[in-house]
Formats: structure tokens, sequence, C-alpha cells
């Protein structure tokens, strides 16, 4: 008698709260299916990673994702010869619809600049540096490609799975409304977005030493150090995502600068600031070349403030992992360690007040810190747990 498969049903409202660049075809913006389904993959292999503590090989990850979503590379044995196991996803989902965005143009969203010491220019527009790319520089911050989603726009969401599977998708859904961003620079906060209702898990937010975390070329888990999580949201609640858009550049900026270059570039090896993210603009490192793309594991995510609050806050927090062999990053990884440890150093001087934190020994290292403080004084963090 064959299996009945009972199916769950689930729907949510997916509101963005701050604008998000989906491209279509053409590279402009719209609702599209597509990068919803990536990020559930995305977050269902954190989910499943922390279901088997960390030990599961990326092969039978793989092999469960690809029979659960979908596959065109799975094979089986079959009479002692392989048999392509190929398979259809058996997780549905569908937008209300597939509408353009409702942003043409960012007239009048720009704030006041702020201050990038190794730009050759007094200030910068802080959407231009954390959406570059998307955004570019003509008579000002304009969008590259017309129109992005707007900030406030929503979509109907409904997805159908096994019921059997409920357990890591429902976490796998709360870990995207409470980390998930979409779209291009979405690291960098754009994009960012909230399910409602917000999806119900039991399960805890997987965290992990975040040198242990090293073990993996992949991000698996938010880290943990001996103070908690690797989580820090701003202290402030916003009024509008642009002033907090601006805030989080800072931030991003004085990560970044605390790490001075020692060697002119191109760089015979690499240095500090190359294990953030890579490329650096003007700062090639030569064993790496042009091509190489190592993304960012500090993220940042925008959020309201509280249920039912119009306001928003800020949400930084890190995915540690170990760069891919291409990077040869074994020999490098005590400067790794070091590296991420500074920057988690820094953020959590920003839980102090701004009269009571020490940036002396990181601006004898780096000048930049210094021209970059006084725009920190303004912005205060707080560690989270979840």
């Amino acid at each position: 008698m064959a299996t009945v498969t009972r199916w769950k049903e689930l729907e949510f409202t997916i509101r963005f709260l701050t604008p998000a660049f989906l491209g279509d075809a053409e590279q402009k913006g719209r609702w599209r299916t597509p990068p919803f389904k990536a990020l559930l993959r995305q977050w269902w292999r954190v989910a499943f990673a922390a279901q088997h503590n960390y030990g599961a090989s990326i092969a039978a990850m793989r092999e469960a994702e690809g029979k659960l979503f979908g596959n065109a590379w799975l094979t089986k044995d079959e009479g002692g010869k392989p048999k392509a196991d190929f398979s259809r996803s058996n997780v549905r989902l569908r937008l209300a619809h597939w509408k353009p965005g409702g942003l043409p143009r960012w007239q009048n969203l720009e704030p006041s600049g702020v201050i990038h010491p190794e730009v050759d220019r007094p200030t910068i527009g802080p959407h231009l540096y954390l959406g570059y790319g998307p955004l570019e520089f003509k008579q000002g911050t304009s969008l590259k490609r017309e129109p992005a989603i707007n900030a406030g726009e929503t979509a109907t969401l409904a997805l159908a799975f096994p019921a059997k599977h409920e357990s890591l998708l429902l976490q796998a859904l709360q870990l995207m409304h409470l980390y998930g961003t979409a779209g291009g620079r979405s690291r960098n906060g754009w994009g960012s977005f909230v399910l409602e209702p917000a999806p119900d898990s039991a399960l805890a937010v997987p965290t992990r030493k975040w040198d242990a975390a090293l073990a993996q070329s992949w991000a698996h888990a938010i880290g943990r150090d001996d103070k908690g999580s690797l989580i820090w949201k701003t202290k402030k609640a916003y009024s509008d995502w642009c002033e907090l858009m601006r805030d989080l550049a800072i931030i991003r900026i004085a990560v970044r600068t605390q790490f001075a270059f020692r060697t002119p570039a191109p760089h015979a090896q690499p240095e500090a600031r190359h294990w953030l993210s890579y490329p650096v603009t003007k700062h090639t490192c030569e064993p790496w070349g042009t091509q190489l793309r190592l993304p960012n594991s500090l993220r940042f995510k925008v959020r309201p403030a509280s249920v039912g609050n119009n306001q928003l806050v800020g949400v930084i927090y890190h995915m540690p992992c170990l760069p891919v062999e291409n990077f040869r990053p074994e020999p490098s990884r005590k400067q790794i360690q070091e590296t991420w440890r500074q920057v988690h150093w820094l953020l959590d001087e920003l839980t102090k007040p701004a009269g009571e934190r020490d940036f002396h020994q990181r601006i004898k290292e780096s000048k930049w810190l210094e021209k970059v403080r006084p725009q920190l004084n303004g912005i205060a963090l707080q560690r989270i747990g979840e």
C-alpha cells in the first residue's frame, strides 16, 4: 500500500524594512520567488548542521538537501552501477505577486555624509558605501538600475512541504525572520525583512564557539565567545531606515579601517584586513589575484525595535568560518583568529559609554581609527542573546 504524504502549509507576509535590490533578468528590482527559496535553503543548512551537532559531512548534508529541495546531482547504487537519483523539490513556494519594485529613484534619501579616512574627499555617502554596485554616484547617490523594492513593500509567501520536515523548516524560517536579508549588498543590511506572523520554532538559535566554527569553510552557525553570542544591536531605536543605515556604515568603516596596511600595494602576503573580505579596493593581494571573492562573515540586519513598533534597530552578527582553500588559510590561521578577535573587541567597546572606550592601542596601530572615532561617539551597541 502506497504511503500517503501528509503536507504542511504555511503563509507569511514578507515586509521589507530597508530597500532591496532583487534584480530580474535586466537587473531591475522586482519581487521574485528564487531569492527567498535560496535563503530558505541557506538557513536550512544552518539548522541541519546544528541538528547533527556540527558533525555531519557536507556530502550528507547535500544529499538531505537535494532530496528535500530537489536536485540534479545525486546518484544511487543499482546493481553495482551508479544511477541518477534526481528529484523535484518537496518544498513549494509561491509569492502572491512578481511586481516591479516601488522605489524609482534615490532622490533625497542619502543622509549627511560620513568620514572615510582612506577616501580623498571630506565625506562619502553612507548609503553609497554600503550599497555600491546597485547604487552608484551620478550627481549624488542614485540607483544603477531602476527601480528597487522599497522599504514597507509587502507580498504574501505561501509554502507547502511534507509535514515530517516541519521542525527544521520552521527553524530555518525563524532564522530568516531574525537574520535574513535578500538581494544585492544584503550582508550590509539592504533587503532586511520580517515574516509576519513571526515563525514559531521551539529550537534555539544555533550558536557555536567561534574558533571551533573555523573548522568549516562555510557559514554554519552564529559565533559565540565567553561573553555570549556574537550578536550586537544598536541601543538607539531609529524612526527611519535612512539614518540607521548611516550609523551601520560608520560601524563598518571603523571595523575595516582599524586594520592599517603595513606594506604597499600590491601586497605580497595577505594582511589582516584582507581576511575580513576580499577584494579590497586598491589593495590587491598578489597570491590571490583579482578574481577570488571572500564574502564578509560579519553581517548586518535591520529589525523592528519591538513588536507593533514602527521604530527600527540595527543588528550585527558574526557567522565565523575559515576561508575556502583557494585562499590558503591554514598557514594564516593565527592571523585570521586575531583579526576576528579584534573585530569582536571593537564592537564590545561600542557597548561602553563613549568616554569609557579605550581605543588608544588601536589608534597607535591605525591612524585611520582616530579620524573615525568622533563619528562613533554617537553610536552605542549592546550584546544580545536569542
